[in-house]
Order: structure tokens, then sequence, then C-alpha cells
């Protein structure tokens, strides 16, 4: 990491009126939350249906969507990406920089909730809070690197994003089982069933299977970023 990159990316992230919108996705995690551990229903379904399909199907993409692409696209729409680019840094520590400084304030505005929430919901019990814990932080890594790439290739990167995770996970994940073994979404499902048990959390694809995946897409999509921004500069010094 080079800590000059990653002050002024965070700075950038977190400056103006971004800092304030990530919270909104926060705070109405823990305030439903809170309600809903006040209601005298199946702790355990509620605690899945907020956990599972609010916090890591709806509310982690929109946040890892918001920073991954925060932490580049708007300096390469306005042009200030030029200013670092003739910095003498190697591409690949911008991208790594920049994706360290998305991936923790993902885990911030999203992990720390969603282990308050589990808490507030069903307490330790199961290992539940933990299992959605773990999920939204590999899930978190994994959106980070796949959204960071995005911003990086195209200038559509909130709508390309914004496709992905709600059309494909949320909607056609939905109706088409064969969907579900390309979503983040599921592989996160899969590593809180191996953390909580398969009879706390559900999961329609294995540990062994998403593991991988996670793998692949975070350094994939980091090592193409690279070469990607490695273009721009080329671009810019013709």
């Amino acid at each position: 990491m080079n800590p000059t990159v990653a002050r002024l990316t965070l700075r950038g992230l977190l400056g103006r009126r971004r800092g304030a919108l990530l919270l909104v996705a926060p705070v109405l995690l823990l305030i439903v939350s809170a309600i809903a551990g006040r209601s005298d229903g199946d702790a355990h379904g509620l605690t899945v249906k907020i956990l599972g399909q609010l916090d890591l199907g709806t509310l982690v993409p929109i946040l890892g969507l918001v920073i991954g692409t925060g932490v580049i696209a708007t300096e390469i729409d306005d042009g200030s990406i030029v200013y670092l680019l003739a910095k003498p840094l190697p591409r690949w520590k911008i991208i790594t920089t920049k994706l360290a400084v998305a991936i923790g304030t993902t885990w911030v505005f999203a992990a720390v909730p969603t282990l308050l929430a589990g808490l507030l919901l069903y307490g330790t019990r199961d290992g539940v809070a933990l299992g959605y814990t773990v999920a939204v932080l590999v899930a978190g890594a994994a959106y980070s690197a796949l959204f960071l790439l995005l911003g990086v290739v195209t200038r559509h990167a909130v709508v390309a994003g914004l496709a992905y995770a709600l059309v494909w996970e949320s909607l056609i994940g939905n109706f088409v089982q064969g969907a579900r073994t390309l979503s983040v979404q599921q592989w996160g499902r899969a590593v809180a069933e191996a953390v909580a048990g398969d009879a706390a959390v559900g999961a329609d694809v294995s540990l062994g299977a998403a593991v991988p995946l996670l793998l692949v897409v975070t350094v994939g999509a980091s090592v193409l970023a690279s070469v990607k921004l490695a273009g721009l500069t080329l671009a810019a010094e013709e």
C-alpha cells in the first residue's frame, strides 16, 4: 500500500455527501433489526430474512458498488487520475491501495453493522450472527474488487454494477438455479453456512466451489484493473 494514495482515496471517498450516504444502509439495517428484535415472531426466520435477504442480498452489494466505484471511477471521470498516474508509482500498487481502502471501508460500514444486527435479532445462538458477519466480510471484499474493476473499464460502472447486483443476483438468481453459481451473494451464504451450520443458514453453492470463486474474482479483478490502468497511462502519454 501507498500511504499517500490511501489517505487521498479515503478523503475523497468519505468527503462531501458520500460519507453521509454510506451511513444510510447500516443505520437502516440496525433500525429494522432493533424493531424486529422486539417482535414475537420466529426469531430465526426473521434473522435469516433480514441478514440474508436485506443485508447480504441488497445492502452489501449497494455499499460495495458505491465504495468500489467511488475509490477510482470519479477520478477517471473528472480526469484527476492523470495527476496520480504521473507519479512514479507502479500501477498495481495504486490498484491494491485503492482496493484495500475499499475493502476496509466496506467492512466498517457493512460487516460491523451486520454483527450488531445479528446480535440484536438472535444473540449468539447457533453462530448465525457470526456466520453472516463472515459472509459479509468475504462478499464485501469480492464486491469491492469487482466494482473497482468496473470503475476502471467503463464510465457506466454504476449502471453495470446495479445490473449485476440487482438484476443478475436478486432477480435472475431467484428464478434460475444455475445463475446462483455465479453469484457473490451465494458464495457468501456458503461461507455463512460453513460457520453457522446447515440448519441455521441455507446456501445453494457448496463451500468447495464458493471459496475458489471468491478468490478468483477478488484476485482476478485486481489484476485486470491493474492492466487496464496501465493502458490508461499509455493512452495519456500518447
